[in-house]
């Protein structure tokens, strides 16, 4: 039953999403949700090689905390810089190197980087090794990356071993 639906939940949420979307129960919706509903999770099954595994889920609520607050800081510290004199902001790139493995981990990672105000993650490495990073006000590149791994990669290695 597995192989014929790898996620039952999934299937369910695309066969009653189809026929909410249609706004017809009619015999042909029905069937047509129910190919959907087997064959959409059967194809995205096949999206993802990897599967999601987890290792310590309590670092998940401190790096939460972390990475709350990083926003908080992140947004007075570029509010303080766009009201300033325009010559104090050095936008940058760097490329951080990545301990990270897991595409789930990256994936996490980059989606931090990127909600934190006054950085954006660009792109990763074909390798999966690196990811380029926008800073908008980039000092130190090296203290930059330094932080990014202490702050929020070290704990996702955690999370995503």
């Amino acid at each position: 039953m597995r192989r014929f639906l790898p996620s039952p939940l999934l299937s369910a949420a695309v066969f009653a999403l189809w026929l909410l979307l249609v706004a017809d129960v009619g015999t042909g919706q029905v069937a047509l949700a129910a190919v959907l509903a087997v064959v959409l999770p059967l194809l995205a099954r096949m999206l993802g090689p990897e599967r999601v595994r987890f290792g310590r889920v309590r670092a998940v609520a401190v790096l939460g905390r972390r990475v709350a607050w990083d926003i908080v800081l992140s947004n007075v510290e570029v509010a303080r810089r766009i009201i300033g004199p325009e010559d104090r902001i050095s936008p940058g790139f760097i490329w951080l190197p990545l301990d990270l493995t897991s595409i789930h981990g990256i994936t996490a990672l980059a989606s931090i980087v990127t909600l934190t105000p006054g950085t954006l993650s660009t792109e990763l490495s074909a390798d999966r090794r690196h990811l380029l990073v926008h800073c908008f006000n980039l000092q130190d590149a090296e203290a930059t990356i330094a932080t990014i791994k202490r702050r929020y990669e070290a704990p996702l290695r955690e999370i995503f071993p």
